[in-house]
């Protein structure tokens, strides 16, 4: 329930909607976001004109709002603009955006603030909507596609049991930078996550 307040950090999971994309490499942000809300018992709701499924709730006296684009991920910058607005997000210092990095071993993870879109679609839709990339990134690896392969075919598929066996956990660390965040600063979690 909103009360006006703003809310301390936004953090959106990039995903794709539908059943067919449930659980592929391209939706790890979307899971990890998922993960971070179960286990702080928050559901996740739509909300008008956010294009997005969310929900906030309190950690250590900070507001932390959650959400997944109910966009397709070419279209995450919709979703992200419109829930800055609902949650009162003014800068974008405040704003963690998770997702899939083909550019980092399965099962890594690291945290960075800022940077450019390496070709990914849903920061390039992010940069077009919000005017800036400065935001803090939770970067899921999920590896390069093996052989000819090509990227989009990899990333829309789900991982086989050997990279969803890495995968799991990998989750579990970046709904816990979600709050390391929260509590501690970007710079926290980047230390703690990234030394790894």
């Amino acid at each position: 329930m909103r009360t006006g307040a703003a809310a301390d950090l936004l953090a959106v999971g990039l995903g794709n909607p539908g059943e067919q994309y449930a659980h592929t490499r391209h939706n790890v942000g979307a899971d990890a976001v998922a993960i971070c809300a179960a286990r702080n018992g928050l559901p996740l709701k739509a909300e008008p004109r956010t294009h997005a499924l969310s929900g906030e709730t309190t950690i250590d006296g900070r507001r932390l709002a959650l959400a997944i684009p109910s966009t397709y991920m070419n279209d995450s910058g919709l979703a992200v603009g419109a829930l800055f607005r609902r949650y009162s997000v003014s800068e974008l210092a405040r704003l963690v955006v998770v997702h899939d990095e083909l550019d980092l071993p399965v099962g890594t993870v690291r945290v960075k603030r800022g940077g450019g879109t390496a070709g990914h679609n849903g920061l390039r839709s992010i940069d077009s909507h919000l005017h800036g990339l400065d935001f803090i990134r939770i970067r899921i690896g999920i590896g390069r596609p093996p052989g000819r392969m090509q990227g989009a075919d990899y990333v829309l598929r789900r991982p086989a049991k050997a990279d969803a066996a890495l995968l799991g956990p990998a989750l579990e660390v970046a709904a816990d930078a979600i709050e390391r965040c929260l509590r501690d600063g970007a710079d926290a979690a980047m230390n703690e996550v990234n030394g790894r």
